[in-house]
């Protein structure tokens, strides 16, 4: 009985770290970046490389400011600053990328107290903010080996059908246009498999809120082509891999995580389908962010011999 030893939860050490974890989403992060690269040129290198650089200066400097302990090293704003850069297109001005990066950091995650303390998604309320300030946010940027019909992207040409639109495999491949990581499906799926395999994401997650997308456009329009187009098109697969997952403003439990999927699938075609704006993906998951103390308090489970 000498040997006992009282001490508060947690009982199990493990080595998941939120180092590793952000380390592993950073590498799954690379095929997409390396894929905008290739479509988008060195513009697009530029716009993730000066949103990840001011995401991790502004964490350095606001700790430095606030006599803080530095926390850089958790690896937590380069996934924010690659985020927010694969969802920004070549369009956006470097000084813009630089904006939203700082107040993803500074506003969204370093004022509410730091890593594990903000309300919602930094990159996703970043992307938010300078679509809301910056009107370049809006546009897409052309691949440049792709022959297109039309310099408009996919989601500014669904609402007239597919017929200008790039063939579904061009789609697939990223041959279209968009923001620099959301258009090359392969490189996201791979990163995908990769989390997975990792354990560090639950593979339905990502699978259940881009089979609501899918389904919602499949029944509310007939045409399961179209459906297609609406999943490829846009932002639904970076989101659903790598910010509906997000272990800060989502749900802990299993049942919350399937709800905020589907609430944010639903949400996402209820913007495409019935309002003027073409995109949803940003604005779902942020308000899903918000909704999700209400999704964990009623899916919590209960203790044995609670009431």
């Amino acid at each position: 009985m000498d040997k006992l030893i009282s001490s508060s939860a947690p009982h199990i050490h493990t080595r998941s770290t939120s180092r590793n974890i952000m380390l592993d989403v950073a590498l799954a992060l690379l095929p997409a970046t390396v894929a905008a690269v290739i479509l988008y040129g060195v513009q697009a290198l530029l716009v993730v490389l000066t949103c990840t650089v001011s995401a991790v200066l502004a964490e350095l400097v606001f700790n430095l400011i606030c006599r803080k302990k530095q926390t850089v090293g958790d690896l937590s704003a380069v996934v924010t600053g690659l985020l927010l850069g694969l969802n920004l297109s070549t369009n956006v001005a470097l000084w813009q990328c630089a904006v939203g990066a700082i107040f993803a950091i500074v506003v969204v995650k370093c004022l509410f107290g730091g890593l594990g303390h903000n309300f919602a998604n930094p990159a996703i309320t970043g992307r938010v903010f300078m679509l809301l300030c910056f009107s370049s946010v809006a546009g897409g940027s052309m691949p440049q080996y792709a022959e297109l019909l039309s310099t408009a992207t996919p989601l500014e040409l669904l609402p007239a059908g597919t017929a200008e639109l790039p063939s579904l495999l061009d789609m697939f491949l990223g041959l279209r246009g968009g923001a620099v990581g959301e258009g090359c499906i392969v490189a996201l799926l791979i990163g995908y498999v990769y989390l997975v395999a990792r354990g560090v994401i639950k593979w339905y997650v990502p699978a259940a809120f881009v089979g609501v997308v899918f389904v919602c456009f499949a029944v509310a329009t007939g045409d399961v082509v179209l459906a297609l187009y609406e999943i490829m098109a846009g932002g639904v697969f970076i989101g659903a891999i790598f910010m509906a997952t997000d272990y800060v403003t989502t749900p802990i439990t299993n049942l919350g995580k399937i709800v905020f999927a589907v609430g944010c699938g639903l949400i996402t075609f209820i913007i495409r389908y019935f309002c003027a704006y073409p995109e949803g993906v940003s604005f779902s998951i942020l308000a899903m962010n918000i909704l999700t103390p209400m999704i964990e308090r009623f899916t919590a489970r209960k203790p044995l011999g609670g009431g």
